[in-house]
């Protein structure tokens, strides 16, 4: 049997997906950083529903309507931040997390 004939290979892949993007939300202090180490958390989901509509789901269709569920919200997230960011940039000048202290301006 291959590894990527087992579920655990996809659920540790998964986990070090979501492992790596809590990292990169804590650790990054730029807002892109930031949304790339969510965009992560959201791939970790995705290959989570995935794998267990390979192995345990009756219906094949459920993992690959809730992967491109994840991929909606991820494309919404990605489109909302980026236009927050140029926002918080247009009025302070920069995109540093820690150097905009006063958001109510």
């Amino acid at each position: 049997m291959m590894p990527s004939d087992m579920l655990a290979t996809y659920l540790v892949i998964s986990l070090f997906l979501l492992i790596i993007g809590i990292y990169g939300m804590v650790r990054h202090r730029t807002f892109i950083g930031m949304l790339i180490s969510s965009e992560l958390i959201f791939s970790g989901a995705s290959l989570n529903f995935m794998a267990f509509n390979r192995f345990l789901a009756p219906n094949p269709a459920v993992g690959q309507i809730f992967a491109l569920f994840i991929m909606g919200i991820a494309a919404a997230e990605a489109a909302l931040v980026v236009s927050l960011i140029l926002m918080v940039y247009h009025r302070y000048r920069t995109i540093d997390p820690g150097d905009v202290h006063d958001l109510r301006h």
